[in-house]
């Protein structure tokens, strides 16, 4: 059997509705549409977390944050501990080394091993390149290029850009010469992670002015797109008040996003030019819901509620695309999450699972060759954290159409029936007392068997 390459493509802080295949009118992506057409698209896809680190050592290892420990974006500065009515639970600050994670895995079968782009699980000796990969480009402790993406970036693990060129134009130049450049019959996994589209919103001047005649056209300049919410209940942050985007209309976002989309597209195209594009499974996805309510709020993510930082829809759930090798083309509304990927993929490289590492993850080859169904009751979430875009401690579980969130604050239960009521608008805990006792119940024992830490009382509150 010829192994398959694998391309992870990991966005940072792409929303689900910010391709045109997921339903945006504003932002043009049809490279990424037309991977879609070919392969698979995931309708009921699920981040880990509501923000990025933890969700990206959930893809490494195929177990949840809290069974890791990684619960928040690693910060190497004072915003951690927040405190607000509580004060954030301690969390784990890098991929342990001693995880069997899957670029080892992969590493260990004869696969070259590539991490190009974003990081941000923790600092030196915890980079890829001491957690299974031969080459690292671009990856380390930092959570977005700090100076712009335009060069000077200052990234320690990236050669230095002549001034003005664009940070994702030189990752995407960087995969696409490992890709030719390989001289063997040897698999490859690369791990194409990109900085878009977290902030700084940093994008090329003539797309933006693009949108900006695009917005204009559409009457989207002269709608309102921002409205003014409740207050952050955490103490470290400077700005007070939520900020929600209720519309799709910033030019430089959509811009940024366009650029993407022209990266992948080359990509591809030198995956075809290779002639290894009919071997390699393409996974797209995102690490959290688009930033929809803090830091100029550069997206929305309507119809589903909030967006990163949140225990709602818009903070967890994300696009995924698969294609590849025996992948059918169509739509999948079967729940899938980040810790599917590693056993996924080695099912799909005909590697033996290894159950007691991704302990939390499902194999979906199942779902890409033409099942309907995965043998998994529920999928779990432990945000013991003030989200700084917003949110609040919580946990959640969604078992078929139901979804209940758990707020730590005051243990309050919200449930909401997906079903029929996507932007979780109705909360109908009151309605369904059996349900709330047995999700509830759920999601105790889940908690216990991954020992997730709590939040504690803030006893200045």
């Amino acid at each position: 059997m010829k192994r398959p390459n694998f391309v992870f493509i990991l966005m940072d802080d792409m929303g689900v509705r910010d391709l045109s295949c997921y339903g945006s009118t504003f932002y043009e992506t049809p490279n990424i549409d037309a991977l879609a057409s070919e392969g698979m698209r995931f309708t009921n896809a699920y981040a880990a977390c509501p923000v990025c680190s933890p969700t990206r050592a959930s893809v490494m290892t195929g177990k949840y944050p809290a069974r890791l420990g990684v619960t928040d974006w690693i910060d190497h500065g004072n915003f951690h501990p927040c405190r607000g009515k509580l004060i954030d639970a301690p969390y784990v600050k890098e991929l342990p080394l001693e995880e069997k994670n899957i670029a080892r895995v992969l590493n260990g079968n004869g696969y070259h091993t590539w991490h190009v782009g974003k990081w941000h699980l923790g600092l030196e000796p915890f980079w890829p390149e001491q957690q299974g990969f031969d080459v690292n480009v671009g990856g380390c402790h930092m959570g977005c290029p700090w100076h712009g993406y335009f060069a000077p970036w200052k990234i320690p693990t990236l050669t230095e850009g002549r001034d003005g060129d664009y940070l994702g134009d030189r990752l995407t130049d960087e995969a696409i010469a490992l890709i030719r450049d390989k001289n063997d019959d040897r698999p490859f996994f690369l791990n194409w992670w990109m900085y878009e589209v977290h902030t700084p919103i940093n994008a090329k001047p003539g797309l933006i002015e693009k949108y900006k005649a695009k917005a204009k056209k559409l009457g989207l300049d002269a709608v309102k797109a921002l409205e003014e919410g409740e207050y952050f209940p955490c103490e470290h942050k400077k700005e007070k008040r939520v900020t929600r985007r209720i519309v799709q209309s910033d030019p430089a976002y959509a811009a940024m996003i366009e650029t993407v989309d022209i990266n992948v597209g080359r990509l591809i195209a030198a995956l075809k030019d290779t002639g290894e594009y009919d071997n390699t499974v393409i996974i797209f996805t995102s690490d959290n819901g688009g930033l929809a309510t803090a830091e100029s709020s550069p997206t929305c993510n309507a119809p589903y509620s909030e967006g990163k930082g949140w225990g709602y829809e818009g903070g967890v759930r994300e696009p995924l695309i698969i294609t590849g090798p025996g992948v059918r083309h169509a739509a999948c509304d079967v729940t899938v999450t980040s810790t599917d990927f590693f056993p996924t993929m080695l099912s799909m490289a005909g590697l033996p699972l290894i159950p007691e590492q991704h302990k939390d993850g499902v194999d979906i080859v199942p779902l890409l060759t033409g099942g309907t169904s995965l043998a998994r009751e529920a999928i779990y979430w432990h945000y013991p954290h003030y989200g700084n875009q917003g949110g609040t401690p919580c946990a959640a579980v969604r078992c078929g159409q139901w979804k209940l969130i758990e707020f730590y604050e005051d243990w309050r239960a919200e449930l909401y029936d997906l079903a029929n009521d996507v932007s979780e608008k109705h909360n109908v805990a009151d309605a369904n007392p059996d349900m709330v006792k047995k999700l509830r119940g759920m999601l105790s024992a889940w908690r216990y068997d991954v020992a997730a830490v709590l939040p504690q009382p803030n006893p200045e509150r």
